[in-house]
């Protein structure tokens, strides 16, 4: 193997050297006494008494507050299938993330496979170690049935967060930006540009949250319940959605539309946002490139929101993964239920609260009110859907 020396030269990779985070004890070995309390023998009795009844496990191992972040590097970032190693760093990002945002614990695991049943059938022999499983970065349309699946098998929460995370932040931003306007969810008509992991989830939230109407368009245009060679996961998509029956390519659905929300990196040109309704909003949220230039974007609209850490009203997953799992394992959340990610948006928009404005739908990620305003919204709501497994 070359060296890497070189590369150090660049501070991105010199701050990843050796990876990001470490395994640190919470009890510390001084003397014999404490090697037998933490180890043998002492550690015996605690095992024995687990085996006798496993809810133990949530009070004397680490298991309550740790979560499994898996991916198989299929669909990385802007990245796409760079494999299990080339996700590594992505994966201990997110665990650092969880850590520094959520107090949570994380530990990145990568699988040297693709297959899904190999994928559900590991997760679930590693699934004891673990209070939730985080899936990353896996492709569609294998995601949705992987996690499905995981979630049917484990009784303990199984989450994509490039589904849902970025579905919470969507609806959350939605909300301040309708509230700024003086209109409700009901009263948009909305257009998303993608139909892989982000589009059907931002799509499914939006319709519980009670949307006028969602016209979602993929590379072949918008999809409807007609349209030929759909995924089953698309023709379910295509039964609730589109209620003005709009065919053809994307252009057509923008015509009036009031919001445009872009998952997928396909290109909107300027005389095609021009057409879009007054007050509308244009959330467009591929990395590095957004779909709508935002200078372009920002002469129609009157939200206008990115992916991007340098424009305001950035749409990141960092507002939603931390306190979602941090307030499931509080409470010993067996799944997220749809009503706890509602109730995840609806904490993370009072964020904001009358504060408000064109340039402020979101809050900040370094907001402090963020994790812990999430994670007792979700704690209360899995209480309430019978979710949890303590108080």
């Amino acid at each position: 193997m070359t060296s890497s020396e070189p590369l150090d030269v660049d501070p991105v990779f010199a701050l990843h050297r050796r990876g990001k985070i470490e395994v640190s004890p919470t009890a510390r070995v001084r003397d014999d006494v404490g090697l037998a309390m933490a180890y043998t023998p002492g550690v015996a009795r605690v095992s024995q008494a687990i085996a006798a009844d496993p809810l133990l496990a949530e009070l004397y191992t680490w298991r309550a507050n740790v979560v499994a972040v898996v991916s198989d590097g299929t669909a990385v970032l802007g990245l796409g299938d760079i494999g299990p190693l080339g996700a590594l760093p992505v994966m201990e990002g997110k665990a650092l993330l969880f850590k520094e945002f959520g107090g949570v614990d994380a530990v990145p695991i990568v699988l040297d496979t693709t297959d899904a049943d190999e994928i559900v059938d590991t997760v679930a022999r590693l699934a004891p170690s673990f209070g939730g499983i985080n899936l990353e970065d896996i492709s569609a349309p294998r995601c949705f049935d992987i996690e499905a699946r995981l979630q049917e098998r484990l009784d303990i929460p199984v989450f994509h967060d490039d589904q849902h995370g970025t579905a919470i932040v969507v609806l959350a931003a939605l909300r301040n930006a309708a509230r700024l306007t003086g209109r409700g969810l009901g009263d948009l008509r909305v257009v998303v540009s993608g139909a892989g992991a982000a589009g059907i989830a931002v799509t499914a939230i939006l319709l519980e949250a009670g949307i006028g109407d969602i016209a979602v368009a993929d590379s072949k245009g918008i999809v409807h319940s007609g349209r030929e060679g759909l995924t089953e996961v698309k023709q379910r998509i295509a039964e609730r959605t589109n209620r003005l029956g709009i065919v053809g390519p994307i252009e057509a659905a923008m015509v009036g539309a009031d919001v445009f929300i872009g998952v997928s990196a396909g290109k909107v040109e300027e005389a095609v946002v021009s057409t879009m309704a007054e007050e509308s909003f244009v959330f467009a949220l591929a990395n590095p490139d957004p779909e709508v230039d935002p200078e372009v974007a920002h002469r129609y609209a009157r939200v206008v929101a990115t992916g991007r850490s340098d424009y305001p009203n950035q749409i990141n997953n960092v507002l939603a993964f931390p306190g979602i799992f941090k307030g499931a394992l509080s409470v010993g959340a067996t799944r997220i239920t749809a009503g706890m990610k509602l109730a995840a948006a609806e904490a993370l928009a009072a964020v904001v609260g009358d504060e408000v404005r064109a340039d402020y739908v979101v809050p900040s990620v370094f907001d402090p009110r963020v994790a812990p305003d999430v994670a007792k919204a979700v704690a209360k709501c899995a209480r309430r859907d019978g979710v949890s497994r303590r108080d």
